[in-house]
């Protein structure tokens, strides 16, 4: 059975988040369709992982039997979390944009996993494994829009995740999240509105394809 690890970097719990809505539309269609597989679920703000340290950077370039206690101990962290990811069949992982690029706390996740010779390289360990990323943004980041510069959310992950790990990445893009919070974007409204409905048919149906070819 296939396992989905699926990852949440939003401070915002539930339905007050626009990246957990669409995450959880997403898991939601691929147990649906695939009741019997397994989902690795981590919630980064709810339960952080570590920020690299010294001793994790250096070990990762370092023979284990040479690891001092501190570098055995922070090394070891960090294999359990790419074990995660070299195991899953599919990843999703959402990740909303803060100040123009992701969460620390998903940043943490992504230089705790990203460990050249294993992950990363030549031949990366996961290569191949399919990515949704769920990217949602208070405005509007596409092209032809007069923020599109500033977007530093796909343009990063797809460097990271597709050029680095060699992942099979795929966005899912919900935009203008502030529309009906911010008063100066009332008339967006209905644009957002429109977004949030695409978004979650997107996830609900690239789930259920997903699960699909993973199960035939």
């Amino acid at each position: 059975m296939a396992t989905l690890l699926h990852i949440d970097s939003s401070l915002l719990p539930g339905e007050a988040s626009a990246s957990r809505a669409v995450t959880d539309a997403f898991r939601t269609a691929w147990q649906e369709q695939h009741p019997g597989g397994t989902v690795v679920y981590r919630d980064l703000a709810v339960d952080p992982v570590p920020h690299i340290n010294a001793a994790a950077h250096t070990a990762g370039f370092a023979d284990p039997a040479a690891h001092t206690p501190e570098q055995a101990a922070a090394f070891a962290d960090r294999v359990r979390l790419i074990e995660e990811l070299e195991q899953a069949d599919a990843v999703l992982i959402g990740a909303p944009m803060y100040n123009f690029t992701i969460p620390s706390t998903l940043k943490a996740w992504l230089d705790n996993v990203i460990l050249f010779g294993r992950t990363a390289g030549e031949t990366p360990s996961a290569k191949g494994t399919p990515v949704t990323v769920v990217a949602s943004r208070g405005g509007s980041y596409a092209p032809g829009t007069p923020r599109e510069s500033y977007e530093y959310v796909q343009n990063y992950l797809n460097a990271v995740l597709a050029d680095f790990l060699g992942l099979d990445v795929d966005f899912i893009v919900p935009e203008l999240t502030m529309a009906p919070h911010n008063p100066a974007m009332a008339e967006l409204v209905p644009l957002f509105e429109a977004s949030r409905e695409r978004a979650l048919q997107e996830a609900a149906t690239k789930a259920k394809a997903l699960a699909e070819r993973l199960a035939a």
